[in-house]
């Protein structure tokens, strides 16, 4: 298994923000140029999601309801459970980003990717998925609302739904509504939307990393931390794809559903996550929030990977 590239460079710009964080006057123009770059990113997204494709789907509603209770149901429980870790094994600051990782909805492009290289059921995974992400714009604030108040901590819920429309929402719609007039450019250059995607993410990791670099986030964090993040996003994901392979045989789902299920199932999307951080959380504190966001994302896309691999070996 090896690092995906995207990964690589994810780790670079934390490691060019840990060196040379932005700040002052420099930062401000970082934030502006930040909301407007999430703006594009889910303008993009809207953009991208094809009508036809989610319609195509629409009838596997069993495969639809397992997805989303696995996704925004067994993640958060599973979550919670880690709660008897704090503060002995686990910080406070790391256990809530743990909780707004188990909050959010599932990726799109590689849960499609992955399905679709195992031979699974993939007109099901593009509407699951998408339907999922859409989902997550109003769920996830909710969920980490209701999780964080379980902890004793605090989350204005309604200020942050309200933001992510503004901020999120809106240029999702606007960018869907403009689907008749752009999408067949959007759907002919798709890798230059994808570096776009991609360089979205990085731009607001690094303003993230830069905040949180000036408020000291390597003083609270230490190897320690990174590798009980590791060792619990690889306990997480296991106890999670275990889950949806019993469930989806004892429903009796055919192979091409068992492997929509266990890979839209069990996703977590970097591409949400990051700008919901940054719209969601004070800017000292979306660092650290999705430093277990960022481990997961490279963990599931390595196992996802030999997984696909075998079924598709299975299949043929």
């Amino acid at each position: 298994m090896r690092l995906d590239p995207f990964t690589v460079v994810l780790i670079a710009v934390v490691t060019l923000a840990s060196l040379f964080p932005c700040e002052g006057q420099v930062a401000v123009w970082f934030g502006l140029l930040t909301k407007l770059a999430v703006a594009l990113l889910f303008f993009m997204h809207g953009a991208k999601l094809s009508r036809q494709n989610l319609l195509a789907g629409l009838g596997h509603w069993r495969l639809h309801l397992v997805v989303m209770l696995s996704t925004f149901v067994l993640f958060p429980l599973l979550g919670l459970l880690l709660t008897p870790l704090v503060p002995s094994w686990l910080s406070p600051a790391i256990y809530l980003g743990f909780l707004y990782l188990c909050a959010l909805p599932a990726t799109v492009q590689s849960a499609i990717a992955f399905t679709s290289m195992a031979g699974g059921n993939v007109s099901a995974a593009v509407c699951s998925a998408s339907a999922s992400s859409i989902l997550g714009i109003f769920l996830s604030p909710v969920l980490v609302g209701m999780m964080i108040h379980v902890q004793g901590e605090g989350i204005d819920t309604w200020h942050s739904i309200q933001s992510i429309m503004v901020q999120l929402m809106l240029p999702f719609v606007v960018g869907h509504l403009s689907r008749p007039l752009i999408g067949r450019w959007v759907d002919s250059h798709r890798p230059l939307i994808g570096k776009l995607d991609q360089s979205s993410i990085l731009l607001v990791v690094y303003v993230a990393f830069s905040e949180a670099v000036v408020q000291g986030i390597w003083h609270q964090v230490g190897w320690y931390d990174l590798a009980s993040i590791v060792l619990l996003s690889c306990i997480l994901l296991a106890l999670v794809l275990c889950w949806n392979v019993w469930i989806s045989r004892r429903l009796g789902f055919d192979k091409a559903d068992e492997i929509t299920i266990v890979f839209c199932g069990s996703k977590k999307s970097l591409a949400n996550g990051v700008p919901m951080a940054n719209v969601m959380f004070p800017a000292a504190s979306v660092g650290v929030m999705v430093l277990p966001l960022m481990i997961f994302h490279q963990i599931q896309l390595m196992v996802c990977a030999v997984l696909a691999r075998r079924y598709h070996e299975q299949g043929h």
